[in-house]
């Protein structure tokens, strides 16, 4: 049977944090589109309302959780509901949520210390706590985070968006080895330059940046999108623990 066709029935329900726009939207619509039943997160009631719409005009089923993951009673209260609205089965999550945390470390304020890990940290931490062990109890699930290259390569003006990114890294690893022997698959997708709305106005100051990826552009999110949902099809199985760059080849090789 093909992927394809394998996706016209009901798969359950997915959790996708940060669905309003970008790698988490284009999530959105290529899960409901496979049979799931999605539960759209982000801050913005409308962008949220927007993608559901979209997803039940396809002849999907969606509903919007509003959610700020750096508050961490939202975050516990988006798993309470989502687990509510699902019947107490979710069977996908993925932890995409995220941002940008620019600054020099001596002008890192502790607010964006903060915010910054409890986006990218705290908050995938909070839901998977919540969320895993019922996936474990029913014998299968599959959880992605949604990471960064800049877990592995550093650069100046970053150091918390990328230690943060590095321990979600580091997450998908422990979670392996507590959940995978139980059947929840837990993965990591490493995106580099993604043209998402939130760097768009930046397109033009990548142009350095893409001249050291082989593959000279950026990535649609699309493109990040479709690798997530492999991880999560039936045809990513074996896939546990693993963190799949999404760069264009940039980690691949030398910049010369």
């Amino acid at each position: 049977m093909s992927h394809t066709e394998e996706s016209a029935a009901p798969r359950g329900w997915a959790l996708v944090t940060g669905s309003t726009s970008g790698i988490g939207r284009e999530t959105a619509l290529l899960l409901a589109r496979d049979g799931y039943s999605v539960i759209v997160s982000g801050r913005d009631e409308a962008r949220a309302g927007e993608v559901v719409d979209r997803i039940t005009t396809d002849g999907g089923t969606a509903l919007a959780l509003t959610a700020d993951l750096s508050d961490t009673a939202a975050v516990r209260t988006l798993a309470t509901d989502a687990l509510e609205v699902a019947g107490g089965v979710i069977d996908v999550l993925v932890n995409n949520a995220g941002g940008g945390t620019f600054a020099a470390t001596e002008d890192t304020t502790d607010d964006m210390f903060d915010v910054a890990f409890k986006v990218h940290v705290k908050g995938p931490f909070i839901l998977t706590a919540a969320l895993a062990p019922l996936m474990a109890q029913r014998g299968g699930g599959a959880i992605v985070n949604v990471g960064s290259i800049s877990a592995d390569l550093a650069a100046s003006g970053v150091a918390i968006f990328q230690a943060s990114k590095a321990a979600l890294d580091m997450l998908t690893k422990s979670w392996t080895a507590e959940y995978g022997p139980r059947g929840v698959r837990v993965n990591t997708v490493n995106p580099g330059f993604v043209i998402t709305p939130a760097n768009e106005a930046f397109r033009d100051g990548y142009g350095p940046f893409v001249e050291t990826v082989p593959a000279r552009r950026g990535a649609e999110p699309e493109e990040v999108a479709e690798v997530i949902r492999f991880l999560i099809s039936p045809a990513a199985s074996y896939i546990q623990g693993a963190a799949i760059a999404v760069d264009g080849g940039r980690t691949a090789v030398l910049p010369m």
